[in-house]
């Protein structure tokens, strides 16, 4: 990972920062999902680039241009966030499109005469098609803003799960996609520590705009902290480290970069962030009665980290990851009784819980290594 993606990065710290205050600054359904819908599109612009960058040198001067462009861009969006759905829709609506679109016809023109060029040719026929659905819902109204956001999304996500097949250019296979595996997942592990540094942020920020800190203000800090802490434990303590040897070393990188990492990582993204919202809430009114806002947040960002590292285990190793599905399980139990207790109180169940499934992987492992000295091949438990 060189300094100009690190730079890159950089805009994206403030865009999930965006995305959290626009979620608690809209605490309906309606602003949940609106905000979801804004990650996949933030999402979508970063993780295309990364492609970009794993197949073009982000030290040679075109390509650091590139960047920077795109780093501009992305900052104008993301300062549009928060009012992507009211007056800046079509802000946001055009600053997808020309990254979408600007990006897709730089890398056809980068990689001339290379088998990748068709690739690109491909994409950058969806990004016309995605971008102007995204300028269209820029110019459009509430739920046809939506709608057509949504459709945009679709675009994206479709043509890479079916090689952006184009009539008369045909498709591509992930065979083609010849990533540097080392890159591509070390890109998207820092993305999940953006996500995870933004919940450290607000846990920050948060105690030090009370005015009142008093024993259940510490002991939310405290849980929040753990919290975002079980998180980073979960995904980096082994299986970040082991996945990106198994990409780097497959036979198709390309299709564990696109299922994996692609569709995957943001499932964990969106979990951290959710999970961020409901530690500035609790933080706020530690001794509350968790309200239904506080109880979605808070059950809900967990169990989306949860489901979405469930998913990348299943997928890269192949295996039934029970630690999770027992964990989202308890979480689905815990609805019930959300209301009755205080804001902390849930927060501080919710956190046990996570340490339970982060100290169970630690064991598994130990576990692991045991049987591995025993038998040589046996990995253990990822």
């Amino acid at each position: 990972m060189t300094n100009i993606e690190l730079f890159f990065d950089l805009v994206f710290v403030f865009a999930v920062t965006q995305l959290s205050h626009s979620l608690l600054g809209h605490l309906s359904v309606e602003g949940g999902l609106q905000t979801v819908l804004l990650l996949a599109m933030v999402w979508l612009l970063w993780v295309y680039t990364t492609w970009v960058t794993n197949w073009l040198d982000p030290e040679r001067l075109p390509v650091r241009l590139l960047l920077l462009g795109l780093m501009l861009v992305s900052l104008v969006l993301s300062a549009a966030l928060p009012n992507a759905f009211a007056q800046a829709g079509l802000v946001v609506g055009a600053a997808y499109a020309v990254m979408q679109v600007g990006r897709s016809a730089f890398a056809v023109a980068g990689l001339r005469s290379d088998r990748l060029q068709r690739n690109y040719e491909r994409i950058l026929v969806w990004s016309v098609a995605s971008g102007i659905i995204a300028i269209l819902g820029g110019l459009a109204q509430e739920r046809a803003r939506e709608l057509l956001w949504l459709l945009a999304v679709a675009v994206d996500l479709l043509g890479g799960a079916v090689g952006f097949y184009t009539p008369g250019l045909g498709r591509s296979t992930t065979a083609d996609w010849t990533i540097n595996g080392n890159h591509f997942a070390e890109r998207c592990q820092a993305f999940l520590l953006i996500a995870l540094g933004e919940s450290v942020v607000v846990i920050g920020a948060t105690l030090s705009g009370l005015s009142h800190i008093a024993a259940a203000e510490v002991g939310a800090c405290l849980v929040a902290f753990l919290g975002a802490a079980a998180f980073w434990w979960i995904y980096f303590d082994r299986s970040a480290e082991a996945g990106m040897e198994l990409v780097a070393h497959s036979d198709d990188p390309g299709r564990l970069g696109r299922s994996a990492y692609h569709f995957i990582h943001p499932i964990m993204v969106a979990g951290i962030i959710v999970t961020a919202a409901a530690d500035e809430l609790v933080l706020s009114h530690p001794s509350h009665l968790a309200d239904t806002a506080t109880t979605a947040l808070t059950l809900g960002g967990t169990a989306l980290f949860l489901a979405g590292h469930a998913a990348f285990k299943a997928i890269v190793w192949r295996t039934t990851p029970w630690s999770r599905l027992g964990a989202i399980g308890v979480l689905a139990v815990m609805l019930p009784a959300a209301g009755h207790v205080s804001a902390l109180a849930l927060g501080g169940a919710v956190a046990a819980l996570v340490l339970l499934v982060a100290a169970g992987d630690r064991l598994a492992g130990r576990q692991g290594r045991t049987r591995s000295d025993r038998r040589p091949g046996d990995a253990g438990a990822i």
